[in-house]
């Protein structure tokens, strides 16, 4: 169950999340010993304190969910996030430009997030979106990624039109090799799930149902 549970980002992004709902993600995440919480970055200085002298790490989001703040705003963010207590940093790399092949633009804002995240000793996760994207368009987002110094590549928000699909997880992998980890997320619900991206390539998981999946290797 620990190994498993060592995968999942037990996650709470949804805006009526209250600071009662922050303190009990975070105590079901000492509990069953999942990877980090994953709160909005509102929550993160909650999270830290909540989760002081535990092993779970905080983590949180940045340009989210659209992707389509400016890199200094990106880079505010982080900065903000970290020095709240926040060692991860999901953010959205700009899908419109993606999308229209302005790789310089990409790779700019993701690079000056993991510049600031890095000096600070935390990590990157880049989120594609995946359901918005062609495979030529994910392959892209992978490669600038990789060269930015991103430290993972994630599928999903959980705020688009699906979330993370075995053949992304896998595409993503491919691309990225085994130097950088894929976080597979957005409708993730059941132990399967969790096992079908994991065969997939995925080394981490982000879902709200943590508890659940780790609760059904018991039964």
């Amino acid at each position: 169950m620990r190994e498993v549970a060592a995968l999942i980002d037990h996650t709470l992004l949804k805006p009526q999340a209250m600071a009662s709902d922050i303190r009990r993600l975070c105590q079901e995440a000492r509990q069953y010993g999942f990877a980090t919480v994953c709160v909005n970055p509102y929550w993160v200085a909650l999270a830290s304190s909540e989760l002081s002298g535990s092993p779970v790490k905080v983590a949180t989001v940045v340009g989210f969910p659209l992707g389509a703040n400016t890199a200094g705003i990106k880079v505010a963010e982080t900065e903000d996030a970290i020095a709240a207590g926040a060692r991860e940093v999901d953010m959205v790399l700009n899908i419109g430009e993606l999308c229209a092949g302005n790789v310089t633009a990409v790779a700019g804002g993701i690079a000056a997030v993991v510049a600031a995240a890095h000096d600070r000793s935390a990590l990157v996760k880049v989120i594609l979106e995946t359901a918005l994207l062609t495979d030529d368009q994910k392959i892209s987002a992978c490669t600038i990624s990789k060269q930015a110094g991103a430290d993972f590549v994630k599928t999903s928000t959980g705020f688009s039109t699906h979330g993370a699909t075995v053949h992304d997880v896998a595409l993503m992998r491919r691309v990225v090799g085994p130097d950088v980890g894929v976080k597979a997320s957005g409708g993730i619900r059941t132990l399967e799930d969790l096992e079908a991206m994991r065969a997939a390539g995925a080394n981490r998981i982000g879902t709200s149902s943590g508890v659940q999946i780790v609760e059904a290797m018991h039964s």
